[in-house]
Parts: structure tokens; C-alpha cells; sequence
């Protein structure tokens, strides 16, 4: 295991996966890209937040299937001893179908998602 920290973050990954520059350009709020192959990739991201993982929850699932998404599973669950939520999704878009597997965790008005 290789060990990312950026900031606040800091989070361990497979030596499979390698550390990209992050796409601050058109994702801002990016702190972490890490890619594993071509149909791999794994986007952190923190910001600011007034929203609690209640909340949280039901707009990414609503945004997920607005965006013609279907949600496997979504779940509140445990990372690292913190209240997180669990989601994973696919999206079949004309252009590519791909699945989404998400953590979202939220401490002290900064949410991060993984």
C-alpha cells in the first residue's frame, strides 16, 4: 500500500494504482486522482458544506437518476469509525456505460467523497 495525504486527507490505495495531477480546471474542488488502467479511476474530492449525510444522500441518489443512472445500492455505513454513506450506481450512456462506487463522509462542515 502506498499512503496519499494532501492537506487534511490522507488515505492509503493499492501500489496497482498510481497518483494523476488532479483536474482542479474543470473539478475545482478535486484533491486526489488516482487511476488504475483505463476503465479504472478514482476521483477525491472536499468542499464546504451545510448539508448533513441525510440530505446528502437523497440528492445524489435523485441526481445520479436524473441523469438516467440506476442506484444499486445506497447505504449508510461505518469508514474508519465515521458515519458514511455507501452508493453504488451505473450509467449507460450512449457514449459509455460505466459503474460508480462512492463514499461520502462529512466532518466538520467539509464533506469529502471518494
Amino acid at each position: 500500500m502506498k499512503t496519499f495525504k494532501a492537506g487534511n486527507i490522507t488515505f492509503q490505495y493499492p501500489v496497482s494504482w498510481e497518483v494523476e495531477k488532479a483536474d482542479i480546471l474543470s473539478n475545482p474542488d478535486c484533491i486526489a486522482t488516482l487511476s488504475k488502467g483505463e476503465d479504472n479511476l478514482i476521483n477525491a474530492v472536499m468542499f464546504p458544506t451545510a448539508t448533513n449525510l441525510d440530505d446528502y444522500k437523497v440528492f445524489m441518489e435523485d441526481a445520479i437518476s436524473d441523469d438516467g443512472g440506476v442506484i444499486l445500492a445506497s447505504d449508510f455505513t461505518q469508514i474508519a469509525g465515521k458515519d458514511a454513506i455507501k452508493l453504488h450506481a451505473n450509467m449507460d450512456t450512449p457514449e459509455i456505460n460505466f459503474d460508480i462506487h462512492t463514499y461520502v463522509l462529512i466532518e466538520n462542515k467539509i464533506i469529502y467523497i471518494y
